[in-house]
């Protein structure tokens, strides 16, 4: 495939981010906190870096698949495959995010996009690492049928769009016909309610009727409460992806039985190894009792960040597009430097005392990273506003993150 559907639809998503940020500040709405906000983009733009690894194993495993065992010999995208690719990738979803929210293991994966607080499309960027691993685990039946692995990818993608338009406040309840037939931000907010009423509802992401066939449906009535229970308390993307992974391992190297550190990983939320004591009750998290994560930032913080971001999104552009000039190694290398950049932020917005060494290697290496590779010569305009922009980083740095004094 030339493009990249994640390189197509990521500016649309950050004109969709721009516009709730503006809308938000002109009707003066806290739909969308600075520290939540840079954790969920810095996340995302990490696990940007895996689509390409998953779309290397998509060609390579799907593609054996649809040449070796399709039914049919060609299913050409027309408006008809098109609508039907839709509806069969929306089922397998609604059943893999179902099952996301129930098996140990898949809510390892799934679990770090509902940790966060609040409801905005920065939320719905906080994807997890591995989540995407998992659910190509489920898609292959779309290539026996006779789909091209080129299409699925494509389509899983626009899917996740369509998702990611969910995750707002901004829209109320649409007309009853759409809230009956269409996942709407209503029933999306419930999905993502900690409230013992919504718990494990509306799973649909295209379509509602999954939910109102089998069960899983539940009407937004009471003011929803976001997060999850237990959740990581951190801006860290690495401790956000593996956070409930961590819980789980624990668990499995406490088992007495050997079966039951293997067991552990595919049994049920809140199931226990023999020998180990079971989990208290939760006690339920109430928009009154509810305590939000947040952190005191080094001073300087915001803007320092918010020109960050800037670099961030132009470094993970590089990683991800089809049409970058960059090599296989360097795009791996791009990826580390993009990771390094992300986990400094929460460095920076937990006022951790190894951010200020950790800023100032992460700026020489991407500097030094990105003149190397450059076809022009370091006094190119381009190197030189690299330059200029890693020296003045540097002395910011310098002035407000060398000592541990955390100032709001």
């Amino acid at each position: 495939m030339n493009t990249n559907i994640y390189a197509v639809l990521t500016p649309l998503a950050l004109g969709f981010i721009v516009l709730e940020i503006l809308i938000c500040w002109y009707y003066k709405k806290k739909y969308i906190t600075f520290q939540e906000a840079v954790a969920n983009f810095g996340t995302a733009l990490g696990n940007q870096t895996m689509n390409v690894l998953v779309a290397a194993g998509v060609y390579v495993v799907y593609g054996y698949l649809w040449q070796q065992y399709r039914l049919i010999e060609s299913l050409e995208m027309n408006s008809f495959t098109f609508i039907l690719l839709l509806l069969g990738i929306d089922f397998i979803f609604y059943w893999v995010h179902r099952w996301g929210h129930h098996v140990n293991i898949m809510w390892a994966a799934h679990s770090p996009h509902h940790s966060a607080e609040e409801m905005n499309f920065f939320v719905a960027l906080r994807a997890s690492v591995t989540q995407r691993l998992f659910s190509f685990l489920f898609f292959w039946p779309l290539t026996l049928i006779g789909f091209h692995p080129v299409d699925i990818y494509a389509m899983t993608g626009l899917h996740l769009f369509i998702s990611f338009l969910h995750h707002t406040e901004l829209i109320p309840k649409l007309w009853r016909w759409i809230e009956y037939i269409f996942t709407t931000p209503s029933h999306h907010r419930v999905h993502h309610g900690i409230n013992f009423a919504y718990l494990d509802k509306n799973f649909g992401e295209f379509l509602i009727i999954w939910d109102r066939l089998f069960h899983t449906y539940a009407e937004e009535e009471e003011k929803v409460v976001y997060g999850m229970y237990n959740p990581p308390n951190t801006w860290n993307p690495i401790s956000i992806n593996f956070h409930y992974y961590q819980l789980l391992w624990k668990d499995a190297m406490a088992a007495p039985r050997w079966t039951d550190k293997l067991k552990i990983w595919f049994m049920p939320l809140g199931w226990r190894p023999q020998g180990l004591p079971p989990k208290p009750a939760l006690q339920e998290v109430t928009a009154q009792n509810q305590v939000r994560f947040i952190t005191t930032m080094f001073l300087g913080a915001k803007p320092y960040l918010l020109i960050h971001i800037l670099t961030g999104i132009a470094l993970m552009m590089m990683v991800i597009d089809p049409q970058s000039p960059w090599t296989t190694v360097e795009r791996w290398i791009g990826s580390f430097l993009l990771w390094h950049m992300i986990i400094n932020w929460s460095g920076i917005m937990e006022s951790k005392s190894w951010l200020y060494p950790s800023e100032l290697i992460r700026l020489i290496t991407t500097c030094i990273f990105l003149i190397l590779i450059s076809d022009q010569g370091i006094s190119h305009p381009m190197n030189i506003l690299w330059l200029a922009l890693s020296f003045l980083s540097a002395l910011w740095a310098s002035l407000f993150f060398r000592n541990y004094f955390p100032l709001n």
